[in-house]
């Protein structure tokens, strides 16, 4: 059997999709997996619409995810180029050798692929117009995925526009062939194109390649196909949350993918070693937010100490917190650790640490009315500002056994005192453990923190 050659064909004429991405992801799985090659071609022979920035942006997305390819523009190969827009001399090639066939023929200046077969002349009720039918036996596809399909391709279709550009089924078809491609991975909305490149395949007398088409990914919410307009949709918005690129890969491959029994979070050497075409599912995937989300999490929570505050830091720069990068770095290295563990994303950091690093930040008056509005938080604020002075510091364990000291003395538990604690420290209720927030910031900051909102009640 010959060596595993699949390909991933993006056209640069808009943002890289996370549809794409999973599109991209399965076939370099699968060359992984088989120990095969990844080949990038661009399909770009849109002049109008194709633009050098989203071509970038697509290497710039693939290097991103981690999805290295073996042959492409940028690392060559055997079998370029890998430009469509540099491959016109072949594709003159393929289509003298179709002509040659006499499997082509002109109409009002366009090329068509002519089928073979019985032809009669039918009137078209849906199209209101006589065309002509040719009496074929049905494509049958063994697909990889999705089991035996059958489709009936009874016109003949055009393969050159009348402007002379070759159309996608036709350069499709031949650079699978010049570049020995030899299985086909893609989303299913392609399959209707199938029996049509089958019959191309065949009319070169080109071996099929496998198919194997993927299921959608769905809008997270409603009906449909997700969108680049969909929110989550595009790549680059993760990369500027600030979402690693290892738990993005992780949740995609659960997106129609299942390696068996309940497992999710999954070293990508794993992946590999598992992944294979026919557990593939044929039902849809829907896209989850919260659930990619708590994936991000779950990486994030792996993250050395070292390599998390280097990412924590770049991102904080790219967003202009200039209060927590002038800040002490051995500070400001404490508060990006305390909030590792609480955070989906390098995203929330802002929110999580701005009180970190200033007097000025806002109290959430919705925030406030929930808190002060049940039982009696101002008592509770003022008895910690007495025994606050107290307090053993110097751990989170300290911290947490004095609060709960002062609540057993009056009676109270230790939830009764951290809401308003939360709320005067850092004017939210949502952030790291109130022990470590207090340890962090420090006695002295706690203590005018807490009385001066109690001054202000």
């Amino acid at each position: 059997m010959s060596r595993v050659r699949v390909r991933f064909a993006p056209s640069p004429t808009g943002f890289f999709h996370i549809g794409s991405a999973r599109t991209a992801l399965f076939n370099w799985l699968y060359a992984r997996h088989t120990d095969g090659v990844f080949v990038l071609r661009i399909e770009d022979t849109d002049k109008e619409r194709n633009s050098e920035e989203y071509l970038n942006l697509i290497y710039d997305s693939l290097s991103w995810l981690g999805l290295n390819w073996d042959e492409g523009p940028r690392v060559g190969g055997g079998f370029g180029p890998y430009r469509q827009s540099e491959r016109a001399a072949i594709y003159t090639e393929y289509l003298e050798k179709l002509k040659s066939a006499g499997r082509t023929y002109e109409k009002d200046g366009a090329t068509y692929f002519k089928l073979e077969g019985e032809r009669s002349e039918v009137y078209d009720e849906h199209r209101k117009k006589t065309v002509t039918k040719v009496k074929v036996a049905p494509t049958v596809i063994e697909d990889q995925i999705r089991g035996r399909v059958e489709r009936v391709e009874d016109e003949d279709f055009v393969i050159v526009r009348s402007d002379g550009n070759p159309v996608f089924h036709f350069v499709n078809v031949v650079d699978d062939i010049a570049m020995e491609i030899t299985h086909v991975i893609r989303g299913e909305d392609h399959l209707s194109n199938a029996s049509k490149h089958v019959e191309l395949f065949k009319a070169f007398g080109a071996p099929v390649p496998a198919y194997a088409h993927i299921p959608l990914i769905l809008k997270q919410n409603g009906p449909g196909k997700m969108s680049k307009r969909d929110q989550g949709a595009l790549i680059e918005e993760y990369q500027r949350r600030g979402y690693l690129p290892e738990a993005l890969v992780n949740f995609l491959c659960l997106l129609g993918w299942n390696p068996g029994g309940d497992r999710e979070k999954m070293p990508i050497a794993d992946v590999i070693r598992l992944f294979d075409l026919p557990q593939v599912n044929q039902s849809n995937a829907r896209f989850d937010d919260k659930k990619l989300a708590h994936m991000n999490m779950a990486y994030l929570l792996e993250v050395p100490a070292d390599r998390f505050v280097a990412r924590a830091r770049s991102y904080l720069e790219r967003q202009g917190a200039t209060a927590a990068l002038a800040a002490d770095p051995a500070y400001c290295r404490e508060v990006l650790l305390l909030c590792q563990p609480k955070i989906k994303g390098l995203e929330e950091l802002p929110a999580y640490t701005a009180y970190f690093f200033g007097e000025d930040y806002p109290i959430d008056p919705k925030v406030r009315d929930k808190v002060m509005g049940k039982g009696d938080p101002l008592a509770r604020l003022n008895e910690l500002v007495v025994a606050l002075p107290d307090f053993d510091f110097s751990s989170d364990t300290a911290i947490e056994e004095a609060i709960k000291s002062l609540a057993a003395a009056h009676g109270l538990g230790f939830g009764d005192y951290q809401p308003v604690a939360r709320l005067a420290a850092t004017g939210t209720n949502v952030g790291p453990s109130i022990t470590g927030l207090f340890r962090v910031l420090g006695r002295d900051r706690v203590l005018a923190r807490l009385q001066r909102f109690a001054a202000s009640q």
